[in-house]
This record gives C-alpha cells, sequence and structure tokens, in this order.
C-alpha cells in the first residue's frame, strides 16, 4: 500500500510517504508557508521514494481541527491530486495523529485553538492506532474533563501550553506526563490512514469534511457563500 499524507492544521507543517509499513517524512514549524511548501514537498518525496503518483492508493489528510486556512490547504491540495488520479482521500483526525506522540495508552491530546481555547479529545493506543474515547470539543481549559476517575493519562500537544498552562495546572495530577510543545506530523496521519485505508474508510475527494469544531466557522462560510450567491 501507498498513501501520501498531509498535515497542515497548524503552525507544523507536514508530508508523508507511506510504502508498505515504511514512512518518509517532511516536516518543519512553518507559520504562513504552509502553500508553498506542502506540494513541493509531496513531490520530492515520490521523486526521492521512485513512486509514481499514479501508484498511489490514496491520499491521506489531516481532517482538522486546527488553524482554519491551514484544515482548508491539506483538504484542498488533497483533493486536487486525488482527484486528478480517480484516488480516494483518506481524512483523518489531527487529534488522533497527534496522541500518536505520546506513550499511551490513555492519551489526552490537546491543540491550542487561539480564542482562549482548546481543541481535545482522550484516546486508547494499542496495534499503531489510537482509538477515540470521547467526541473531539473546543472549549476553554477549565471547562475541559477527562473522561472517567482514573490517573496515569498522557498528555500531548499545546493545548497544555495554551492560557499560561491552564489545563496542566488543573488535571495535572492524573497525568503521568505532558508534553505541552508537541505539533501533529504527517507520518502519524500517514500510519492511521494506513488502518483506516485497509478497514475501508477512505472516501471520494468530494465527501471529505473538514473539522472546525467551532460553529462560528462554520457560520462565516455560510455568510460567504450566501453573499457570493447574491451577487
Amino acid at each position: 500500500m501507498k498513501l501520501l499524507a498531509l498535515e497542515t492544521s497548524t503552525e507544523a507543517c507536514s508530508v508523508a510517504l507511506w510504502l508498505d509499513g515504511e514512512v518518509r517524512e517532511r516536516f518543519e514549524i512553518a507559520p504562513r508557508r504552509h502553500a508553498e511548501l506542502t506540494l513541493p514537498w509531496a513531490e520530492q518525496l515520490l521523486a526521492d521514494a521512485g513512486v509514481a503518483k499514479s501508484q498511489l492508493d490514496a491520499i491521506a489528510i489531516g481532517r482538522g481541527p486546527g488553524a482554519f486556512t491551514g484544515v482548508r490547504l491539506a483538504i484542498a491540495i488533497g483533493q486536487g491530486i486525488a482527484l486528478a488520479l480517480d484516488r480516494p482521500i483518506v481524512p483523518v483526525s489531527t487529534l488522533a495523529a497527534l496522541a500518536l506522540q505520546a506513550p499511551g495508552p490513555r492519551v489526552f491530546a490537546a491543540i491550542d485553538a487561539r480564542m482562549g481555547e482548546v481543541y481535545a479529545a482522550a484516546y486508547e493506543l494499542g496495534d499503531g492506532d489510537a482509538v477515540a474515547l470521547d467526541e473531539e470539543r473546543v472549549a476553554a481549559p477549565y471547562a475541559i474533563q477527562l473522561p472517567g476517575d482514573g490517573d496515569g493519562w498522557h498528555g500531548v500537544g499545546t493545548g497544555f501550553a495554551a492560557q499560561d498552562d491552564a489545563l496542566a495546572s488543573r488535571l495535572g495530577a492524573r497525568f503521568v506526563s505532558i508534553d505541552g510543545n508537541a505539533l501533529p506530523h504527517a507520518a502519524d496521519v500517514a500510519r492511521l490512514g494506513a488502518l483506516a485505508f485497509i478497514r475501508g474508510e477512505a472516501v471520494a475527494p468530494e465527501l471529505v469534511e473538514p473539522a472546525y469544531l467551532r460553529n462560528n466557522v462554520a457560520l462565516t462560510i455560510a455568510e460567504q457563500q450566501a453573499l457570493r450567491d447574491s451577487r
């Protein structure tokens, strides 16, 4: 199986190639350079691996939650490649990909969502997969709750450093470890994407839905469409 994976939901930009279990990745913290880097990196990874685009089985994308423009970029580029090749897309949660960076088995992934909020979700890691234990949500750190009553959690993501470490300060006693600097990687999108592809979770490019979580973002899109329709 050969997958091209894209992840641009945060300030980190990364592209990865899954080649029958081997993963190759380009990663850089590059705010505002995602559009400049993503496609050339994808082309270079394929060239270095000696893989033609036509040999790809699918495109895996980090579908958010994350920055609005970053999420849209990955989906737009992924759709363009997939449509040109007549290949499906495997949408992967950015939070689930982030969770793979923690040792597990119980991981709470959180990304700084700005505006005093974080994107967050809990996962159980096993066999290279991240199984969601609750729903993805966006909320202020003081409103975030862990599922269940047990301790032994591993925290990962910039959400733990947001709002003066508010999330870590409030729930830190229940965590074995916290990495507040971790950012999602396309390599982990590729790993989860390969498992999802095997399970038959790939979709047609036009059916990919971004995970924004904020209702006001969706409203803005609707308002923009209404404005265009009225012209």
